[in-house]
C-alpha cells in the first residue's frame, strides 16, 4: 500500500541523514583540520531538515495505517 511505501522513503531519509550526521561528527568536528565553512553549515543543516522529515513521514504512515485499519 502507499502507507509502506511512505514508510520505507521515510526510514531511508531518516537512516541517510544519520549516517551523514555520524559522519560530520566524527570526521568533520572531532579529528582536527580546516574551520568549517558555508558549505559544511548548509550540510549539517540539511542533514539535520531531512532527518526531521523522515521522521515525520514515519509516524505519518503509521498514523494513517492506524486510522485505515478495519
Amino acid at each position: 500500500m502507499i502507507y509502506d511505501r511512505q514508510k520505507i522513503v521515510g526510514w531511508v531519509m531518516v537512516i541517510s541523514s544519520a549516517a551523514y550526521l555520524a559522519y560530520f561528527w566524527r570526521v568533520r568536528v572531532m579529528e582536527p583540520g580546516p574551520v568549517l565553512a558555508g558549505k559544511d553549515w548548509f550540510n549539517l543543516i540539511t542533514a539535520i531538515a531531512v532527518l526531521f522529515v523522515g521522521v515525520v513521514n514515519v509516524r505519518l504512515a503509521a498514523l494513517r495505517e492506524r486510522r485505515h485499519r478495519p
